[in-house]
């Protein structure tokens, strides 16, 4: 989804025919095409030896909803020196309370539980999780303590987190989501790699990349 496309009608990102996206997968990604070179590299928050990659996302984006099952499969594949880590978007302060919400499943440890589940409360059982009180509520009704819920949404922590996620969107020149980062030196997305699958695919050499220059 576009930074300024927020209609859940819109045009999805780089669907190519078979025949055009298996002619795309075996050509080597290229700068400039397949994805984008930084101009300033980014810091990264991985540990030395390791080549993080960031998946930029948006709760109500349904083209993050449909990527992932795709994302997950990837995720569990992916090597020791990969790490991966999700940074909830905000293309304008509505977004912000998503925002929170991920980031409050994060400290309470429950986002592999939970991810899936809050993709489908929006998407196909069309609730509205876009303001604070409807997203605290939604928590206590599936099984999340309330209490330490709005805890944690509310916190300092999870505060100094959603300006880090805004530097780091900055900082990757996010277009649209969804959109992964690689290393603190490259973007890709689903319009610029022609589809995420191979989005995925150019990340994964992208990693390559940033093994072979560590």
């Amino acid at each position: 989804m576009k930074r300024r496309d927020f209609s859940l009608a819109a045009t999805s990102l780089g669907l190519l025919p078979l025949a055009s996206l298996s002619h795309a997968q075996a050509l080597a990604p290229k700068a400039g095409t397949d994805y984008a070179v930084l101009d300033k590299r980014v810091p990264v928050d991985a540990p030395a030896g390791k080549v993080e990659v960031i998946e930029f996302f948006w709760y109500s984006c349904p083209h993050c909803n449909a990527f992932e099952p795709t994302l997950e499969t990837w995720i569990k594949k992916l090597p020791a020196h990969v790490s991966f880590k999700r940074v909830p978007v905000a293309f304008q302060p509505s977004f912000q309370p998503q925002q929170r919400l991920y980031y409050a499943l994060e400290a309470m440890g429950k986002v592999d539980e939970y991810q899936r589940k809050v993709f489908a409360a929006i998407h196909q059982q069309r609730q509205n999780l876009s303001g604070e009180q409807q997203i605290i509520d939604w928590a206590a009704a599936n099984g999340l303590d309330k209490a330490k819920f709005t805890e944690n949404f509310k916190s300092f922590s999870v505060a100094s987190k959603i300006q880090r996620a805004k530097q780091l969107q900055e900082a990757y020149q996010v277009a649209g989501v969804p959109a992964m980062g690689i290393a603190g030196r490259w973007y890709t997305d689903g319009e610029l790699a022609r589809s995420m699958d191979r989005a995925l695919q150019v990340t994964d050499f992208l990693v390559g990349e940033a093994r072979k220059s560590a």
